[in-house]
């Protein structure tokens, strides 16, 4: 199975576009001032973006606990799964690193404003006078063009959180299908168990069965006749 068919790498590419929208995003997010309202969406939205992207790595890995069980079914080795575990560490490290600033500048911002509340409930003649060089006309200028631009990036980033779901969808039909796929390959190899214990019972059987006399006429039909027999559940299952 090539990487193109592969749902292992079918499910990492989504990831990765995840990946690199949420590093985007947080790159935006370092840039904004603290304490405003575009930064408190942005934050609460990276938080989202990061516990959903480490739900998908961790159903990933999961996948890889199954393949190595048996690496020789799905057509892989040791490396090809050690190099898989590789790339879902390093998504999580990526992740995490994320989260961790995030978390890190949100507490610190909680801080900084029970700080400024503080200040805030100082008489008037300890406040410095530059708060009083702007005009209300100005205020009410810098709050207009302050709400517009939050509301732009809220329209964008609705439009990145639409992208987001739309590809946790795709990703869960993927791991929807890897699931039952395992299942039905389950199902071939019992079957194929359950026909070859039969086989083995019967050619026991005829081996104390006289044939014309000679039990290894018997023996040497019977296993003409069991060997057609597995051909054929060979070409049945593909596994010729």
């Amino acid at each position: 199975m090539s990487k193109a068919q592969d749902p292992f790498y079918i499910v990492k590419e989504e990831i990765q576009e995840s990946i690199d929208k949420l590093q985007s995003s947080f790159h935006q997010w370092e840039r904004i001032l603290p304490d405003t309202g575009e930064q408190v969406h942005l934050t609460k939205e990276l938080l989202a973006n990061c516990e959903s992207i480490e739900w998908q790595v961790d159903e990933l890995n999961k996948t890889i606990d199954v393949a190595a069980r048996d690496p020789s079914w799905y057509g892989i080795d040791d490396r090809e799964l050690e190099s898989r575990r590789r790339w879902t560490t390093t998504a999580r490290t990526q992740v995490g690193d994320v989260k961790k600033s995030v978390v890190a500048r949100k507490e610190n911002g909680n801080s900084t404003s029970a700080m400024r509340h503080e200040l805030m409930k100082l008489p008037i003649s300890h406040q410095s006078d530059r708060l009083y060089q702007y005009s209300a006309e100005d205020n009410d200028d810098f709050i207009a063009s302050e709400s517009d631009r939050q509301m732009l990036l809220i329209k964008q980033q609705d439009e990145e959180l639409d992208e987001l779901s739309a590809s946790v969808e795709r990703i869960g039909g993927v791991g929807l299908t890897i699931h039952e796929e395992l299942l039905a390959q389950e199902k071939i190899i019992d079957d194929l168990g359950s026909e070859m214990d039969s086989t083995t019972n019967r050619l026991d059987f005829v081996q104390v069965i006289p044939f014309n006399g000679s039990f290894v006429d018997a023996k040497q039909s019977y296993l003409q006749s069991e060997s057609e027999l597995f051909g054929l559940l060979c070409l049945r299952f593909n596994l010729s």
